[in-house]
């Protein structure tokens, strides 16, 4: 499969998890207003996504500093200008080059770039919009990688810029908040004692189908924030993929970033600079969560990240290289 068709592979699947997630708030919502306000408009479900796109957009506008800030990461710029090795100043200095690069190949404005004082190999882009991006990478990184294998750490990174993927999350956690508020409300409606004088007009003329709904809603309510997280975790990996396909678009060189991402694999400790809020938007899980490592429930309901061998695989498969065998 060639990049364009992985880029559009990737944003379809996105979109057809948001629209499960879209669905499943709009269940939780409906099963609400019946059971409790004895209505069919979608009161509950709105206040609660209105709720969540607060918190959201809060996070949306002041999160990138707080992410800088906790990460440690130090201004480029700074760096170099009290950096006495020689060495490490041409590796900084290449550094900016790599980012204004990439940013003219993917015609966006070149944005801020830090550097983590952390040995652990890792990068991550953070900002609402292209014209308040930044690209944080490690030290580890910078010696880790040659500089074709950074120039796709960079492109990787530059694509999640061009994709609006912060926007993107931004959605995702107000519906994660509201599906969260939603279980709340209801949880404690049924503790309280809630809803049963409003259920019964509206249940006699159901039978069966009210019963089953009923039934189908209460495990949806126990279930919700487990079920948003998965949600969320399957939008955070897709991105990944898309960021992958679009970054090699942007360097034409899928096989440099693939062996990056085995470099990053096979470093022996996690980021410790990079807090555990901040990991989903790594090139590579900071926690080091084995999780991680493979596909299915657990990795959907726990992972950030697609396991790190079937990145490689699929981007080996985009420079037509057959996939590397680990017997």
């Amino acid at each position: 499969m060639n990049l364009l068709e992985q880029q559009a592979k990737n944003r379809r699947r996105t979109w057809m998890v948001m629209v499960v997630f879209i669905a499943f708030l709009f269940f939780l919502g409906y099963g609400f207003d019946l059971l409790y306000l004895g209505t069919d408009v979608p009161v509950a479900g709105f206040v609660a996504f209105i709720v969540g796109l607060i918190f959201a957009l809060t996070g949306y506008y002041k999160g990138a500093a707080a992410v800088l800030a906790s990460s440690g990461a130090v201004p480029l710029e700074q760096q170099l200008a009290s950096e006495p090795s020689d060495e490490k100043r041409l590796k900084l200095t290449g550094l900016r080059n790599v980012v204004d690069e990439m940013a003219i190949a993917a015609g966006l404005p070149s944005p801020n770039v830090c550097v983590i004082p952390d040995h652990d190999p890792n990068a991550f882009a953070t900002g609402r919009d292209p014209a308040h991006a930044s690209i944080a990478v490690t030290e580890g990184l910078l010696d880790a990688l040659n500089r074709e294998e950074l120039q796709a750490v960079v492109a990787h990174e530059m694509s999640h810029v061009r994709n609006y993927d912060i926007r993107l999350m931004t959605l995702v956690a107000a519906l994660v908040g509201a599906i969260a508020l939603l279980s709340d409300w209801a949880l404690r409606g049924m503790r309280w004692g809630g809803g049963g004088s409003r259920r019964g007009g509206r249940g006699k003329g159901g039978g069966g189908a009210a019963v089953v709904f009923l039934v189908l809603w209460l495990i949806a309510i126990l279930l919700a924030p487990i079920i948003g997280q998965a949600l969320a975790m399957m939008v955070s990996r897709r991105r990944e993929y898309l960021a992958d396909a679009s970054g090699a678009e942007l360097t034409r060189n899928p096989l440099a970033l693939a062996k990056a991402l085995e470099k990053i694999e096979f470093a022996a400790d996690p980021t410790a600079s990079i807090k555990r809020g901040t990991a989903n938007l790594c090139i590579a899980d900071p926690l080091g969560r084995k999780a991680g490592l493979r596909e299915g429930l657990v990795a959907d309901l726990f992972a950030s990240h697609p396991p790190m061998v079937k990145r490689i695989a699929t981007l080996r498969e985009m420079a037509y290289v057959p996939p590397v065998s680990r017997a």
